[in-house]
């Protein structure tokens, strides 16, 4: 199959560094299959909170016509806005996901509004720790606090955070989408169950390594997921 990429970075610093870009192209390369062929590849750089996509729509534009499909690396960088991608789902152009094989135009509204929702309370719950830390009088970015080990630490930490809130994304993903397709089906939810589902799809835990039953258990309950 053939395709015409499409990355998104948020600042001329990343576009220019490849910070994050790299990782995007490795994600679409891994999706790719022997005989498949990327034909061009769009690169926006834009906020993700802004919708107003030149580039995307030149590679919708493209892809429409050359009756291709567009591969997007990772659904998070196509938008925030749930509606956003809606109106993409429904521009008539056949697109995937690289981080997420199973979203097709039928399942993508559901990740997109399980995503969305992840965001909005990662940023509620963020900015209710750091009121809560103002209000003990904590002194929040004070610069004669940071050392030359603890920027280091910083940046190796922010690296580290990056790849594993993907892998954890993806992994709820997974989790929310197929528990919604076995309750439509009718059949029961396990743990069991729902590990074998992420290993057969090769999604992996931060340290890389296969989900099992009392894992899946705890990242349920703490995300209120239920069965």
């Amino acid at each position: 199959m053939n395709y015409v990429t499409y990355y998104r970075v948020s600042t001329k610093k990343q576009g220019v560094s490849g910070l994050g870009l790299d990782a995007q192209k490795q994600t679409a390369n891994s999706f790719l299959k022997e005989g498949d062929l990327i034909i061009k590849e769009f690169l926006e750089i834009e906020s993700g909170k802004n919708n107003q996509r030149e580039q995307l729509d030149q590679a919708i534009k493209f892809a429409r016509n050359n009756k291709l499909t567009l591969l997007v690396a990772k659904l998070d960088r196509l938008s925030r806005n749930v509606s956003f991608i809606f109106t993409l789902r429904d521009s008539g152009v056949d697109f995937v996901c690289a981080d997420i094989p199973d979203a097709n135009t039928l399942t993508i509204g559901i990740f997109a509004t399980i995503a969305q929702h992840e965001r909005e309370i990662i940023s509620r719950r963020t900015k209710d720790a750091l009121k809560a830390k103002k209000q003990k009088g904590f002194q929040l970015g004070s610069p004669k606090n940071l050392t030359d080990f603890s920027r280091e630490q910083a940046i190796k930490s922010i690296k580290e955070n990056a790849l594993n809130d993907d892998q954890w994304k993806t992994a709820l993903l997974h989790i929310r989408l197929q528990i919604f397709e076995l309750k439509s089906r009718g059949d029961k939810v396990t743990y069991l169950g729902l590990s074998r589902h992420l290993n057969e799809n090769c999604i992996e835990t931060r340290n890389f390594c296969r989900f099992h039953a009392e894992q899946i258990k705890r990242i349920m309950l703490r995300n209120g997921i239920v069965k």
